[in-house]
């Protein structure tokens, strides 16, 4: 039986959980849009070993959500885990974000596209099965009227963040578009890191860097 202490930082949604041999302890969790993490998150690890009634002592690995996502989120979950490994002397769990929001959905039949947003009409995608496994690797794309065309011979169910850009683009009478509500959540962490700690699927914790998928662009303010 292991206990987890799960990171996700890769949207405006700051979330911490704990998960007790894949169940759901504790979570805490805010989603910010002003991207206050480096404030919040050391907060809510605290707040969510206190909640579960635990210490750092208890906790048998960290897992972090890897990306893609925001470059800035990704950069401060990542090092929070790195910094807890190194000075807990625990295990390394890395979970694709897109796999665990997908987790938010439950479907019969078809296929699940959570979509993280990134700059202007691109989006973060990736395409699962009605059993979660991933039928189309994780790509950076610009939302036009023929995106997914592939897979609307069936039903197509478009999640989070990303899915507002995908209004009034991208149709088709089983292209179901899913409330931006759906953010990534160490909530679908849980059993993921479970399921990779029973197998010792870990990172090397020192060479361990998050998957930005792109490369961080620097803007320059605009001249007043």
């Amino acid at each position: 039986m292991a206990t987890i202490l799960n990171i996700e930082t890769s949207s405006t949604n700051c979330s911490i959980s704990i998960g007790i041999n894949g169940e759901l302890i504790s979570l805490v969790e805010k989603d910010d849009a002003q991207y206050s993490h480096s404030e919040k998150l050391h907060v809510f690890i605290k707040e969510a070993l206190k909640d579960a009634s635990l210490s750092f002592d208890n906790i048998d690995a960290i897992s972090v959500s890897k990306g893609p996502g925001s470059y800035t989120g990704l950069r401060i979950g990542v090092s929070a885990a790195k910094g807890l490994c190194f000075s807990l002397d625990k295990p390394l769990i890395a979970l694709n974000t897109l796999e665990a929001l997908s987790h938010q959905l439950e479907i019969d039949e078809g296929v699940i596209i959570p979509l993280l947003d990134a700059r202007r009409m691109e989006v973060y995608a990736a395409v699962f099965d009605n059993n979660h496994r991933e039928i189309r690797a994780t790509k950076a794309e610009i939302i036009t009227e023929d995106s997914f065309s592939e897979y609307k011979e069936g039903k197509v169910y478009l999640l989070g963040p990303g899915a507002e850009k995908c209004k009034d683009v991208v149709e088709g009478s089983n292209v179901h578009i899913i409330a931006s509500k759906h953010v990534p959540s160490a909530r679908e962490m849980v059993k993921l890191s479970e399921e990779k700690f029973k197998i010792n699927d870990f990172e090397n914790v020192a060479y361990f860097e998050p998957y930005y998928l792109k490369d961080f662009v620097v803007t320059k303010p605009k001249k007043r």
